[in-house]
């Protein structure tokens, strides 16, 4: 593995107004051991969800760019934008690009599927074209890391539990998994033949504060508030690997540090410099504990009238296309690699987005 240094580095990070991708530019502005970082935001703030909670979020980086050594430059445009990203990447000597940058969501896949093969697909294909670009034209190398955000999505239905790095993910069952995989593909061959160091990291269920609120947790927060039931698929039958945003954006920082190795396989020939790594929380939480975990939660952040009954507020209903039962990451690779593994406990997080939110919409 190759050691990075992000310091005085120009950075690239797609995807910059998204939940994860806001989180690592926070991250990052407030770093104390990472400066002159020139960080390069692009996000084309569409209205898959609330925009409010996305303004809400550059309001966020741009005051902790204001009291930072590092400096911030954000574009409202989209990714599959060709000439953006190559002006882009003309502009700036860009060595470490973080593509957060999807448009996200299992269910969404299923009636709008063309917002994914922009996103997901074409606009993936032109960070891909620009790295290659920059390696090919810039003397000192170039992109030194593409790290990218693949999804728990890809294993399926698979019952081979914990997933695996290693394990198949051929059998995507709903569109969005589908592109991920693609992706990873993709990255894999621009990788072998162009020599770009690049790292898929497959996030699992993240959750928090300032979250998006297509997720349950978020919208089965708005459905109680309201008075309304909160549908419960499968039965009730889920378990997931909640990750806590916080992990997921530490994992991404260390990520970024280490790029990809050239190394030969036993025939003698070269590999392509790629790796993957779950980041998750390896603890899977069976969806009724959650529920009640976030009631409780949101009664004690006063979201909720301490005299809530959840019980009286939940519809079970079958399986969702697209969906499936568990969710659970083995992250040995992660943990081998980066002495690193997620730890933050279920009730801490949903206590933290539950204080959010009653600041964000009560207050």
């Amino acid at each position: 593995m190759k050691r990075i240094s992000l310091s005085d580095k120009c950075i690239l990070v797609t995807g910059a107004a998204g939940f994860i991708g806001a989180n690592l530019v926070l991250s990052l502005l407030n770093s104390r051991e990472h400066k002159g970082m020139k960080i390069l935001g692009v996000d084309n703030m569409n209205d898959y969800y609330d925009v409010a909670i996305k303004e809400y979020r550059l309001k966020m980086i741009e005051d902790a760019a204001k009291a930072s050594d590092n400096e911030w430059v954000f574009f409202k445009k989209s990714i599959a934008d060709e000439a953006f990203i190559k002006e882009l990447f003309e502009s700036c000597n860009i060595k470490i690009v973080v593509n957060l940058a999807a448009q996200a969501g299992v269910r969404y896949s299923i009636v709008n599927p063309d917002a994914y093969m922009e996103a997901n697909i074409m606009g993936f294909y032109r960070i891909l074209e620009a790295c290659r670009h920059s390696r090919e034209k810039d003397e000192t190398g170039g992109v030194e890391h593409l790290v990218y955000a693949s999804s728990s999505s890809i294993y399926g239905d698979s019952s081979d539990i914990p997933y695996r790095v290693d394990a198949p993910t051929e059998h995507p069952v709903s569109l969005y998994a589908a592109t991920k995989k693609s992706d990873e593909l993709l990255a894999h061959a621009y990788s072998k033949l162009y020599e770009i160091p690049s790292t898929a990291l497959r996030f699992f269920t993240v959750y928090g504060p300032a979250g998006r609120p297509d997720m349950a947790y978020f919208g089965f927060t708005d459905k109680l508030r309201r008075g309304e039931k909160i549908k419960i698929f499968n039965h009730g039958n889920c378990r997931r690997d909640f990750t806590y945003v916080d992990d997921v954006v530490e994992g991404i920082i260390r990520v970024m540090q280490g790029a990809p190795d050239k190394k030969k396989g036993e025939d003698g020939l070269p590999l392509a410099p790629y790796a993957i790594y779950n980041i998750g929380n390896s603890k899977p939480v069976d969806l009724m504990e959650f529920i009640d975990i976030l009631a409780a939660e949101l009664k004690q952040a006063g979201v909720l009238p301490g005299d809530f009954d959840i019980k009286a507020h939940q519809e079970l209903v079958p399986m969702q296309p697209g969906d499936v039962a568990v969710t659970y990451a083995d992250t040995s690779a992660l943990e081998r690699d980066y002495g690193y593994r997620p730890s933050t406990d279920i009730r801490t997080g949903l206590k933290n987005f539950a204080i959010w939110y009653k600041e964000f919409y009560l207050s």
